[in-house]
């Protein structure tokens, strides 16, 4: 394909409606330069990004930048527009630019599919995870009420899990094993925000991530939570449903004692996260209609403490470790 038709290629693939931030530019930039973008948006737009990035590897830290800034992206382009329209076209539009991201890399243009390139070369990335966020963004715009837990985990496979598994594999680890522990710690967190966001999701984006059985079983109806009436019944349904996620993060913790200490200290940070958000729910006897439970800043501090103790731990582990190998060379020489 010829410059003219390779650069037509690219532009039919157009963001206008999209947040003026996440416009494709004329001209492609540098990979400097979007890289410089993707740290931008993720050191600005979430603030507990600065943290959990201090705790992973430094060599991680820019590939970390360019997959969320994707992952941030891909959720403004399905919630910040407006109508459901329109999201769905960017969405769409988005899904073709990742496609040619991975085809043919050399057309890309966005500032996120440049930096993007060589984190999926470097790291050997497949285009499933990334494929798979999308299509949770874009079922949000057409499945607003969830039928059962099935239907969240399945849910959570798309918009959730994906991330846990593109940062073990950003890690260097690909055992199956691993990547269903990680499931478990980001199905059981993205439960976790899910149940501590009932009004916010219900009022402001019009959904309910409550399951429909575990309604009916407990005997609690879509209008009791649009009037945000709390009773006996709605306690049992929480206590239930924040049991179930507990158990799932639970579970995933495992893998936090299979990978190397910095990347663990950011995984439990990432489980002991998910579990406080469900004890600040029972805190309140699981009301989570009259005000939204949240993790105090006393509670974050000792999070917070406790990863930046395992980080420290690892880095004496490994300054050990190469004072011993020192110490072994030298005898050997010396014998």
């Amino acid at each position: 394909m010829n410059e003219l038709a390779s650069r037509r290629a690219s532009e039919a693939f157009s963001l206008e409606g999209a947040p003026e931030i996440y416009l494709t530019p004329v001209e492609r930039p540098s990979l400097e330069q979007a890289l410089l973008w993707c740290r931008q948006l993720a050191t600005t737009h979430y603030e507990n990004f600065h943290v959990t990035t201090f705790f992973l590897p430094k060599r991680l830290r820019p590939h970390f930048f360019s997959v969320y800034a994707f992952c941030r992206t891909s959720d403004d382009l399905g919630d910040e527009v407006g109508d459901t329209k329109t999201a769905s076209r960017l969405l769409g539009e988005w899904r073709a630019m990742l496609h040619e991201c991975f085809e043919h890399p050399e057309r890309s243009r966005h500032p996120v599919y440049v930096a993007l390139e060589p984190t999926i070369r470097q790291c050997e990335l497949p285009r499933e995870p990334f494929d798979d966020l999308i299509t949770a963004f874009e079922q949000d715009q057409v499945y607003t009420k969830h039928e059962s837990l099935a239907t969240l985990e399945e849910y959570s496979r798309y918009s959730a899990n994906p991330v846990g598994r593109l940062v073990l594999l950003l890690s260097g680890y690909r055992d199956e094993a691993m990547m269903r522990l990680s499931d478990e710690i980001c199905t059981g967190l993205q439960l976790a925000n899910f149940y501590q966001d009932v009004v916010t999701d219900w009022v402001d984006r019009g959904r309910r991530y409550l399951p429909a059985d575990a309604m009916q079983r407990f005997g609690v109806t879509d209008e009791q939570i649009a009037v945000r009436r709390f009773d006996a019944n709605y306690k049992e349904m929480m206590k239930f449903l924040v049991e179930d996620a507990r158990v799932r993060l639970e579970r995933g913790a495992k893998l936090t004692t299979m990978v190397e200490r910095d990347l663990a200290a950011t995984l439990q940070l990432f489980v002991k996260g998910g579990l406080a958000i469900l004890d600040a729910i029972a805190a309140q006897d699981y009301d989570t209609l009259e005000d939204r439970p949240v993790v105090t800043k006393a509670k974050k501090l000792r999070l917070l403490g406790g990863a930046l103790v395992g980080r420290v731990a690892a880095s004496m582990s490994r300054k050990s470790a190469m004072r011993r190998a020192g110490a072994d060379s030298k005898q050997g020489q010396a014998a």
